[in-house]
């Protein structure tokens, strides 16, 4: 009995080593990174640029897969079904981790399930406006929308996009029930035609707003997020515009699927923020006008928690669904 019960003890002990050296020689192979977008949109260009410099921190390649549709949940559907190995990451954002699960009736993913590695980057997006409407502030813009006869018409991206939403929000503050939201097939294609002047405002990120602010071919009235945008130091934020309580980030992070050691998940987190600290990978971040999110994943679930509890009342509130 003795002996079986040594025999029993040395068996779970080496077992135990086993698992240790394993984890301890990770990686071992190459690394899959999904991103539910399409290839050549924001979150790929972001998670390219993170992936290949994780490959030099961690020593093995990083290659990306694209899975897009159905608003990432395909994307993150594969990833919640993958092997909790450590060798296939998501990227998860603001959509796939809050908005998603109130917008659609129900989700191929949970999306509280999902083990976060750590935030990747954050930035902000502008408040546009045709330069032919007549204001130069948000408060003139208010005035416009509440005195004017004619309909005033708002783009976004889709139902349930950032762009949809922070107009939702918008509106809500400043009891603008006249406006009419104009949804399209993608950013690219609202914002042309605020360019063309068919909408009078509209909210884009910074980056794709850049080009068209620079040509002045649109103006931008604010900024979305808490501080000023330190490539636009001259552009006010929502609150100081006098919208209270108004700030909306995009954001985004890498994850693994349940399951995944914690050991293994700490490897990856150690590597991501060593990336997100170089200054190289900042200085490309900044051009981008990306912020660095680097921290610990208890702060990136945090992140995650918080806005879906704000940005699900608004979804709530909005009555915005996908089918």
């Amino acid at each position: 009995m003795a002996a079986a019960k040594f025999s029993r003890r040395w068996l779970m002990a080496a077992a135990g080593l086993l698992a240790c050296t394993a984890h301890a020689a990770y990686p071992d192979k190459p690394i899959k990174i999904i991103v539910p977008s399409v290839a050549g949109s924001s979150p790929d260009v972001l998670v390219r640029l993170v992936g290949n410099a994780l490959s030099l921190q961690l020593g093995k390649p990083v290659v990306i897969e694209n899975k897009g549709g159905a608003g990432g949940n395909i994307g993150m559907q594969a990833l919640a079904s993958s092997a909790p190995d450590g060798y296939t990451l998501g990227y998860g954002n603001n959509a796939t981790l809050t908005t998603n699960e109130f917008l659609f009736s129900k989700l191929p993913y949970d999306p509280r399930s999902l083990l976060p590695v750590g935030g990747i980057a954050t930035t902000s997006s502008f408040l546009l406006v045709h330069p032919e409407v007549p204001v130069n502030s948000v408060e003139e813009l208010v005035t416009y929308i509440r005195s004017s006869d004619a309909a005033m018409h708002y783009g976004s991206g889709g139902i349930g996009t950032t762009s949809h939403l922070g107009a939702e929000l918008f509106k809500t503050k400043m009891g603008l029930r006249s406006a009419v939201h104009v949804p399209y097939k993608g950013s690219p294609q609202a914002l042309n035609d605020l360019v063309g002047g068919s909408l009078q405002f509209y909210f884009e990120n910074i980056v794709t707003a850049a080009p068209q602010l620079q040509a002045s071919k649109l103006r931008a009235l604010a900024v979305t997020s808490a501080k000023r945008s330190p490539q636009y130091p001259h552009i006010p934020t929502m609150q100081e515009a006098g919208v209270q309580g108004f700030v909306m980030n995009a954001w985004g992070g890498l994850l693994v699927p349940p399951g995944t050691p914690r050991d293994v998940v700490e490897r990856l987190n150690t590597a991501l923020n060593q990336v997100l600290q170089s200054p190289d990978i900042k200085a490309q971040l900044e051009k981008m006008a990306y912020i660095p999110l680097a921290g610990m994943p208890e702060d990136f679930k945090a992140l995650a928690d918080a806005e879906r509890a704000h940005w699900g009342a608004v979804v709530k509130a909005s009555g915005a669904r996908v089918e």
